[in-house]
């Protein structure tokens, strides 16, 4: 698949409704995923200078996973984003996708990615229900490989927020989504705080890191299924 740099996706993605969703991603098979070229066209150049080999993150790292969670509201639609609680650690008052680290009795990643998105948002997502894998991607920071994957509903969740973890929740349309574009914009707290990063913005959020190109990867892809 070749990359470009994303722009003006949504002319190829308008108003996506979710029985055009369903129809695109039921074309997932037919299509290699993006990949990491799509994900470092939002790369902090930082993150590029910290990047070890991959051969030793995968050795290295620990575990994690996170859900692109998709839901219809008004006929349209959309894509759960949260901006996490202040707490002392890298990722405070950041903007992320619900997730986390695997427990015990989790059998895969993608029943992590479940359980976390229920624990955070209080959705009732089941946990046999078939998600669609993104490429991993690792976090120097935090020293996580994050396992990013999709799933969605038919109706509009009903959300109850773990006000402990999760600040804000924002609901971000898909076709909001494929209009954004990649900005540089300034780091605002963290130990990198002043640094011009790579980021999107909407609703006066700051999406960066690996959130931004992880939404990147996931934009490359939709448009790739729906234009075909």
């Amino acid at each position: 698949m070749k990359i470009h740099p994303v722009q003006n996706m949504s002319n190829f993605v308008v108003r996506m409704d979710y029985e055009k969703f369903v129809d695109s991603f039921s074309k997932v098979k037919d299509f290699p995923l993006p990949g990491k070229k799509a994900q470092l066209l939002a790369a902090p150049l930082q993150r590029l200078k910290e990047m070890p080999p991959e051969i030793e993150y995968t050795k290295i790292s620990r575990k994690a996973a996170v859900l692109l969670y998709c839901f219809p509201k008004g006929g349209l639609m959309h894509l759960s984003l949260i901006k996490r609680s202040s707490y002392d650690g890298v990722h405070s008052n950041q903007i992320s996708f619900p997730g986390g680290k695997p427990e015990p009795g989790d059998q895969s990643l993608s029943v992590t990615a479940i359980r976390e998105c229920k624990e955070e948002l209080g959705t009732s997502l089941a946990a046999g229900k078939k998600l669609i894998p993104l490429t991993p991607i690792y976090i120097p920071p935090s020293n996580f490989l994050v396992s990013p994957f999709v799933g969605y509903e038919d109706h509009y969740p009903h959300f109850n927020l773990d006000s402990r973890e999760v600040a804000s929740h924002i609901e971000l349309p898909l076709f909001k989504l494929l209009d954004l574009q990649i900005e540089q914009n300034l780091l605002r707290q963290g130990p990198h705080k002043g640094t011009a990063v790579p980021c999107y913005t909407y609703n006066n959020h700051m999406i960066w890191g690996a959130t931004a190109m992880i939404l990147t990867e996931f934009k490359v892809y939709l448009t790739s299924l729906s234009s075909n």
